[in-house]
C-alpha cells in the first residue's frame, strides 16, 4: 500500500504542470485544486513542498541556490548557516562564496553584499584592489588579472581593456609567436625553458597537450590544469569553471548513480561514467558492446561506425577493391629497392622477379630513395662515404655520384627530405646522426649525445620530425624534430635489438623489427596503442630492415638470405619474394605515394634557402604557431644574433684566451717585456730539444721524454702583446695533434715560483680544466668501440673491411718509435728565477691523448708535486 501511494504521488506532481495552464479563475481549476491538488500536497508534505504559484516540488530542491519553483519561493525562508568555511565570506543574505570573491568587481552574492561599500569601501560603489601583483594585468575598471591573459585573444577583463592595444606582431617564418603575440627564434620551442612571459613555447611539447586522466582536469575554455586546483576557491581557469559554486562538494553519484548504467566515479566538479571489461561508453553515460572499429583488422585504412554495422573508406590516392575490400594505390604499380652489400637490386611486385640496378659496391647497408627525381642514395660502410644516381643510370659507375667525400665512422642508417632535400643518416662509429644537403655540399651534426648504437632513420618531412632507432646498451626508439629539437623517447620497453624501422605515413603508424626478440611491431606516431604484428623465431630469424605500404609488411632476413613479404593487419601471408641472396641489408619502396608532395618551407616566398647562410632544416609542427624551419651553421660554428648567419668559434676562442692571458699575468705579477717566444721560419714557433730533461727515478720510456724547455734572455727587445700571443698552428701542426680544427699556442713567462699567488692558480686550473673536459668529449666521440654482444652489426664481412681499433692520434702510428710528447715546432720558451727550470705558469695548446701520459710526468716534475692528480 505504501509503495502504491508513493508511486501515485510521483505522477500526480507531475501532473500538476498541467494544471497551471487552466485559468485560476474558472471554477473548475479551483474545484480540481481545492479539491485534489491542495489534500494531496498537504498529505505528502514530509516529501513535497507547494510553491508560490501552485506547483509541487520534492522537499531535497528546497533552499539549494537554485530556483526550482521559478518564482524564488523554494529559496525563500531558508535556515542560514551558522557559520561558513575560512577560506569564505558569509553574504547578508546567509549564502557563502569564496573569500577572493569579495571586492573583485564582480557581485557573486544574490544580494551583492560581497561587493558593498561596507566591506569594499566608498559609497555604494564597488572598489578594486588599489595595486595588482607582479604577475598580474590591471584593467582599466580596476580589476586584476593573470600577465599571462592581456592580448591573447580572449577579453578577460570585464572591459575588455586587456585586448586593446595589443601589438599587432608578424613573425618571421623561422619564429615562433607567443599567445600574447611576441616572437621567439623557433629553437626555443619545446626546450624546456619558458622564453614566452606566457609559457605558450613549451606547451604541446612531448604529449603535454593531453589532459586526460584523474590528475587533469580540462577547463571549458580549453586550458589544462591539476585536478588538485579544482574547488580550492582559487581561480585558476581564466572562465572560472573550475571554481563553480554550486558542484564544489556535491557528489552526483549518490543520485541515482549519477545517471550512468554501470560505474560512476565521483570528480571534485561533475562525474565520469565508466565501463566494465570488455565495454565501452555509447553516449556518456550509457555502456555497450566495443564496436567493430575498435578493431584495427576492420578495415585496411578508414573505419566508420554505425549502429549495429561499419563502413570501410580509403584515403585520397587509393581506392577500394571490390574482391579483398583493401585499399590499392593508384597509379603505377609499386616495386621495392634492396641493398646485398656488393649491389642494389629490384623487385617487381607484379612478376616476382629482381634484377640488378646498381653493381660493383664493396658494402652497401642504408638506402632511400627521391621518387620524384627517379634518384636512388646509398652508403657504403667500406669506403664510408654516401653515393647518389639515377635510377636507369646507377649501374654505369661513371654515372654515381660521390655525395659525402669525407670519411665516416660507421654509416648505417639514411633517410632523405624529399621536400625540403637534405640528406640524414646515422653513424654508430662516431654515435650520431648528421644532415647534410642533397649534394653533399653542407654539413652538420645534429645529434651526437645520449646515443649507444644508432642504427635505422626515418623521416616526416610534411610534420618536421624525424625517428631512429638504438640498440646499444638501454634499447630504444627515439623521436626529435629534424632539426634537432624536442627529443623524446616512444619506445623503451620490451625491446632488444631494434634494427630497422619505418613509417606508414597514411596510417601515422612507425614499424620497427627486433632481431633479438623476433618479432615485427608498431606503435603510433606518439609512442602508443603499441600492437605486435608478427613474433616468431622460425619466421623471423634475423630480420634487419622492413617497409610498409598498402595492407603489406616487407622485409629483410639476414640469417634466411631472403625479403619476404605478409599482411601488416593479420601478420599471415607470408612468403618470399627473393631467396639466397648475398646478405640482404636494407629496403625500401618505390611509389609516388610514399613520399607525399607537399611545399618546401626553406623556399616559401621567394626567400631562398630561408635566408639561411648554410642550412635550412624543417622544424616539427608541434603547434599551429611552430616556426616552418630553423637555420644550421657547419660543426664548430654558431648561428650568429640573427640567427641566419654564422659564426666561427675560434673568435670566441681568441677573445678568451686573450682574457684569460690578462688575468694570468696580472695575478701573478709578470711584466709583459719578460714574454718572448723562438720563431720559427716555417711554424712560427720551435721546440728546443737539444738538452736532456732530467727523468724521474721510475724511468721514462723513449715514446715519453720530455725535452728540455729552454729560456730566453729577460733582456731581450723584442716583446709580444697578448695578442701575439696567440698564433695559429699550422696545418702540420693540427694533423700531428690529431683534430681536425685549428689550435692555438699561448707562451706566458713567468715569475719566481715563490710568488704564486692562490688566485691566479685556480683561475689557471679552471681554464685548463675546461679544454680538458672539451677535448676528452672530442676524443670519447672519436674513438671507435666494439660491442661484441650483437656481433654481426660491427663486422658483416671477412673480405678485407679495414676497421682498426686507434688509440691515439698521430702521424707517425706504426712508422716511428718515438713520438714527442708536445707537437713538434711548438715552443714554450719560458724565463725562471736564478737558472731554475719548473716555470710558474705554462699554457698549452690542446694535446692529442697520445701524449697525456707524457704530460702527467712533465707536469709532476715541473711542479714537484708526487700527486698526479694534483699535477693535473
Amino acid at each position: 500500500t505504501v509503495s502504491c501511494f508513493k508511486h501515485s504521488l510521483e505522477l500526480l506532481s507531475h501532473f500538476l504542470f498541467l494544471l497551471t495552464s487552466f485559468d485560476h479563475r474558472n471554477s473548475q481549476f479551483k474545484m480540481i485544486f481545492y479539491c485534489f491538488v491542495l489534500p494531496l500536497c498537504l498529505i505528502g508534505s514530509k516529501t513535497q513542498f507547494m510553491c508560490a504559484n501552485r506547483k509541487c516540488l520534492a522537499t531535497v530542491h528546497l533552499c539549494d541556490g537554485d530556483d526550482d519553483c521559478g518564482d524564488g519561493s523554494d529559496e525563500l525562508k531558508c535556515s542560514a548557516p551558522l557559520t561558513c568555511g575560512p577560506n569564505h565570506l558569509r553574504c547578508n543574505s546567509s549564502e557563502c562564496v569564496p573569500l577572493m570573491w569579495s571586492c573583485d568587481g564582480d557581485p557573486d552574492c544574490s544580494d551583492s553584499s560581497d561587493e558593498g561599500p561596507e566591506r569594499c569601501g566608498g559609497d555604494g560603489v564597488f572598489i578594486r584592489r588599489a595595486n595588482c601583483t607582479t604577475g598580474e594585468f590591471r584593467c582599466a575598471n580596476g580589476e586584476c588579472i593573470r600577465l599571462s591573459w592581456k592580448c591573447d585573444g580572449d577579453p578577460d577583463c570585464k572591459d575588455k581593456s586587456d585586448e586593446q592595444d595589443c601589438p599587432l606582431l608578424t613573425c618571421r617564418p623561422d619564429e615562433f609567436q607567443c599567445g600574447d603575440g611576441f616572437c621567439i627564434h623557433g629553437t626555443k620551442q619545446c626546450n624546456k625553458v619558458h622564453d614566452c612571459p606566457d609559457h605558450s613555447d613549451e606547451s604541446g611539447c612531448v604529449n603535454a597537450t593531453k589532459c586526460e586522466g584523474p590528475l587533469k582536469f580540462l577547463c571549458k575554455n580549453g586550458e589544462c590544469i591539476e585536478s588538485s586546483k579544482v574547488c580550492d576557491s582559487i581561480k585558476d581557469c581564466k572562465d572560472r569553471s573550475d571554481e563553480p559554486k554550486k558542484e564544489c562538494g556535491l557528489n552526483e553519484c549518490m543520485i541515482n548513480n549519477g545517471g550512468c548504467s554501470h560505474i560512476c566515479m565521483d570528480r571534485p566538479i561533475g562525474f565520469e561514467c565508466q565501463c566494465p571489461a570488455g565495454y565501452q561508453l555509447l553516449d556518456k553515460k550509457t555502456c555497450g558492446d566495443i564496436d567493430e572499429c575498435e578493431n584495427p583488422d576492420a578495415c585496411s585504412q578508414i573505419c566508420i561506425n554505425y549502429k549495429g554495422d561499419f563502413k570501410c573508406e580509403c584515403y585520397d590516392g587509393y581506392e577500394m577493391d571490390p574482391v579483398t575490400k583493401t585499399c590499392k594505390a593508384e597509379g603505377k604499380s609499386p616495386y621495392l629497392l634492396f641493398t646485398t652489400r656488393h649491389e642494389v637490386r629490384r623487385i617487381d611486385l607484379v612478376k616476382k622477379d629482381h634484377s640488378q640496378v646498381v653493381s660493383t659496391q664493396k658494402n652497401a647497408v642504408a638506402l632511400d630513395l627521391d621518387v620524384a627525381n627517379n634518384r636512388v642514395f646509398w652508403c657504403d660502410r667500406f669506403h664510408r662515404k654516401i653515393y647518389s644516381a639515377f635510377i636507369h643510370e646507377a649501374s654505369d659507375p661513371s654515372q654515381q655520384v660521390l655525395l659525402v667525400d669525407s670519411p665516416l665512422q660507421t654509416p648505417v642508417g639514411l633517410a632523405l627530405d624529399w621536400l625540403q632535400h637534405n640528406l640524414y643518416w646515422t653513424d654508430s662509429g662516431d654515435k650520431s646522426i648528421s644532415v647534410a644537403s642533397v649534394d653533399g655540399t653542407k654539413r652538420h651534426v645534429l645529434i651526437s649525445i645520449d646515443l649507444s648504437e644508432p642504427r635505422a632513420l626515418a623521416l616526416d618531412p610534411h610534420h618536421g620530425f624525424m625517428y631512429w632507432s638504438d640498440w646499444g646498451t638501454r634499447a630504444k626508439i627515439e623521436k626529435a624534430g629534424m632539426n634537432g629539437v624536442d627529443r623524446q623517447v616512444l619506445v623503451a620497453n620490451n625491446i632488444e635489438w631494434p634494427n630497422g624501422i619505418t613509417l606508414d605515413v597514411a596510417n601515422k603508424r612507425l614499424y620497427w623489427v627486433d632481431s633479438k626478440l623476433h618479432l615485427i611491431a608498431s606503435v603510433d606516431l606518439n609512442g602508443a596503442h603499441r600492437r605486435t604484428h608478427i613474433s616468431s623465431a622460425q619466421t623471423l630469424g634475423h630480420p634487419y630492415a622492413l617497409a610498409v605500404f598498402e595492407d603489406r609488411i616487407f622485409w629483410t632476413d639476414r640469417d634466411k638470405a631472403a625479403v619476404f613479404m605478409a599482411n601488416r593487419l593479420t601478420g599471415r601471408d607470408i612468403h618470399a619474394l627473393a631467396e639466397n641472396l648475398n646478405d640482404p641489408h636494407d629496403i625500401v619502396v618505390f611509389h609516388q605515394l610514399r613520399q607525399p608532395q607537399g611545399p618546401d618551407s626553406c623556399n616559401l616566398g621567394g626567400m631562398t634557402n630561408g635566408g639561411c647562410e648554410y642550412l635550412c632544416l624543417k622544424a616539427p609542427q608541434i603547434t599551429e604557431h611552430s616556426p616552418k624551419y630553423t637555420c644550421a651553421c657547419p660543426d664548430g660554428q654558431d648561428l650568429g644574433p640573427d640567427m641566419r648567419s654564422c659564426i666561427s668559434f675560434f673568435f670566441w676562442q681568441t677573445s678568451c684566451l686573450s682574457v684569460t692571458y690578462h688575468i694570468v699575468l696580472v695575478f701573478a705579477g709578470a711584466p709583459r717585456n719578460n714574454t718572448r717566444a723562438t720563431p720559427s721560419p716555417d711554424i712560427g714557433y720551435s721546440l728546443d730539444e737539444s738538452e736532456d730533461f732530467p727523468q724521474p727515478s721510475g724511468g721514462v720510456s723513449q715514446a715519453d721524454a720530455v725535452p728540455n724547455l729552454t729560456t730566453a734572455p729577460s733582456g731581450s727587445p723584442e716583446t709580444l702583446t697578448p695578442l701575439d700571443m696567440l698564433k695559429s698552428v699550422s696545418s702540420q701542426e693540427s694533423k700531428a695533434m690529431g683534430s681536425h680544427s685549428t689550435a692555438t699556442s699561448l707562451v706566458v713567462s713567468t715569475t719566481p715560483p715563490g710568488d704564486i699567488p692562490i688566485v691566479a692558480t685556480v683561475v689557471f686550473g679552471l681554464v685548463c680544466a675546461g679544454f680538458y673536459l672539451v677535448w676528452r668529449n672530442w676524443r670519447q666521440n672519436s674513438t671507435k668501440s666494439m660491442n661484441f654482444d650483437n656481433p654481426v652489426y660491427r663486422k658483416t664481412t671477412g673480405e678485407g673491411e679495414e676497421d682498426e681499433i686507434h688509440i691515439g692520434r698521430t702521424d707517425g702510428m706504426g712508422h716511428h718509435t718515438h713520438h714527442h710528447p708536445f707537437p713538434q715546432g711548438v715552443s714554450m720558451g719560458v724565463v725562471g728565477a736564478g737558472g731554475g727550470t719548473c716555470p710558474q705558469f705554462i699554457a698549452l695548446s690542446i694535446l692529442p691523448y697520445s701524449h697525456r701520459s707524457s704530460l702527467v710526468k712533465t707536469c709532476s716534475l715541473m711542479f714537484e708535486v708526487d700527486n698526479i692528480d694534483q699535477a693535473l
